[in-house]
């Protein structure tokens, strides 16, 4: 186990990235990235390096949530708060996480939001008391992030696939 120096997590060996914080590792060393050329590379990867984030006017979000087996299908039109209900406040978000496990795994009420933006769809944290992690990345709360088919979400410690459909 790597402990990161920033926020003291306890990362998987190996790991060049604190996966709770995205700060660079210690001693890892600055490595040069080599240019790709988008014409040697096969057509398959070009397909796919081409238009997964793109998210038409008629698309809708299927979320897989890890360990349950139904996914959920959402339209965001144009903007879906994610969270957790709460009866004392009776605060409701748009998308209701609580059948999942939501206040166990660290949801905050009104967490995270999806939103159109021209034919992408953006996430964005709303000062959520656990973070939201994009690909395993922590966002900064309130900037807006390009979702991505496939895209890995994370709220607290309740994992979401997400897909375009």
């Amino acid at each position: 186990m790597r402990i990161c120096p920033n926020c003291q997590y306890g990362n998987r060996e190996g790991i060049l990235f604190c996966e709770d914080c995205g700060q660079p590792m210690a001693g890892v060393p600055a490595t040069a990235t080599r240019q790709l050329n988008p014409k040697d590379l096969p057509q398959q990867v070009k397909n796919d390096l081409w238009g997964s984030a793109h998210f038409g006017t008629q698309a809708s979000v299927i979320l897989h949530v890890r360990d349950v087996p139904e996914p959920i299908v959402v339209q965001p039109n144009p903007r879906v708060v994610l969270g957790r209900i709460d009866l004392t406040t009776q605060s409701t978000p748009d998308l209701d996480l609580s059948p999942f496990g939501a206040q166990e795994k660290g949801v905050s009420r009104v967490h995270a939001a999806f939103e159109r933006a021209d034919e992408s769809l953006m996430l964005t944290d709303l000062s959520s008391v656990n973070g939201t992690h994009l690909n395993g990345q922590r966002l900064s709360p309130n900037q807006p992030r390009v979702l991505r088919d496939g895209d890995e979400v994370r709220l607290g410690k309740l994992i979401l696939n997400v897909y375009f459909m």
